[in-house]
């Protein structure tokens, strides 16, 4: 089973910009897809960001245009860049995979 371990977490401003790290304890050219999550509180789990073994992407609505999921198959990771963050980005982040998912990082944004 693989592990999946997020950095790049912390607190920021409105309009600030963050990256999150995935990585993986494992090769991921087997995981045809994989992706962030974020659970805002008191709010459903979303998939914000995802992207196939083939370079496809596909975005939440609201973070389109203002995030960018990247992945690099021979160095196991995934990153998520977020730019002109905005206070309901705030939750946690949780990369997937497969059927595995991270601990989760806590991203807070500021007014």
């Amino acid at each position: 089973q693989v592990q999946l371990v997020e950095s790049g977490g912390g607190s920021v401003q409105a309009g600030g910009s963050l990256v999150l790290s995935c990585a993986a304890s494992r090769s991921i050219f087997d995981f045809d897809t994989m992706g962030w999550r974020r659970q805002a509180p008191g709010r459903q789990r979303l998939t914000v960001a995802a992207i196939t073994t083939g370079g496809s992407t596909n975005y939440l609505d609201s973070v389109r245009g203002r995030f960018t999921i990247s992945r690099d198959n021979a160095k196991r990771t995934v990153l998520l860049q977020m730019n002109n963050l905005k206070p309901e980005d705030t939750g946690v982040y949780y990369c997937f995979g497969g059927l595995a998912e991270g601990q989760g990082t806590q991203v807070t944004v500021s007014s």
